[in-house]
């Protein structure tokens, strides 16, 4: 089923071991030994991402300060950002965990979403070269750059809930379900304050549906 994860990546592989071992995790490697898994894969890729990151940024946006553009970078390297990517392209379903891992909900853990992002990352990389893995990168992560440098903080959705509802000392709270198959999952989100549901959203990754609940929960409270 590799082959939904590499439609979705837009990127099929000529060494398919590089794509194996990207999606191993370290506990199933413990059950087998001599198994190779993703750990130094991960190493690669970070710096292949904040390469593409960083580079797109520089020559796309030359009147922003270095500061701004740092703090973009972070934001779109971040656990949170790869585990979005993760969840779009339905990572989760096709990682290699141990027993335990399995038992314990990895499938779905930002860490090893994280992580196992960047492995992939890397594969692509080590299996064609940098100018494919930033292509991949680009065509998962530019539209959230574009938003970062072009509206800086006007699409956190969730953040703007939160203060509003700070002011009034309320906390809003989000359930979120999963549906579909897990090359093609698709997330919808509710956010509560209390027994009311100011919005409900849908998103190809949480982060996504979240956003889009607490957009609609915002023109609720505006009108």
């Amino acid at each position: 089923m590799t082959s939904d994860l590499e439609a979705n990546l837009g990127h099929e592989f000529s060494k398919p071991h590089l794509m194996v071992q990207a999606l191993t995790h370290s506990s199933y490697a413990s059950e087998h030994p001599g198994t190779e898994y993703n750990e130094r894969f991960e190493f690669l890729g970070d710096a292949v991402l904040q390469l593409a990151v960083t580079d797109f940024l520089f020559s796309q946006y030359p009147a922003l300060p270095e500061g701004q553009l740092a703090k973009i970078r972070a934001a779109s390297v971040s656990g949170a950002a790869l585990t979005e990517m993760a969840e779009r392209v339905g990572l989760g379903a096709h990682l290699r965990l141990g027993r335990g891992e399995e038992a314990s909900g990895g499938r779905e853990k930002e860490s090893i979403l994280a992580d196992a992002m960047e492995a992939v990352l890397a594969a692509v990389h080590l299996d064609a070269d940098y100018p494919t893995a930033r292509s991949v990168i680009l065509s998962l992560w530019e539209d959230h750059l574009r938003a970062w440098a072009e509206a800086p903080g006007r699409r956190d959705y969730k953040t703007r809930l939160q203060e509003k509802l700070a002011a009034d000392g309320e906390r809003p709270e989000y359930v979120v379900e999963g549906s579909g198959p897990d090359h093609a999952r698709l997330f919808t989100a509710r956010v509560h304050l209390g027994d009311k549901i100011l919005g409900a959203g849908e998103g190809r990754s949480k982060k996504e549906a979240e956003q889009e609940a607490a957009r609609l929960a915002l023109d609720n409270l505006e009108s």
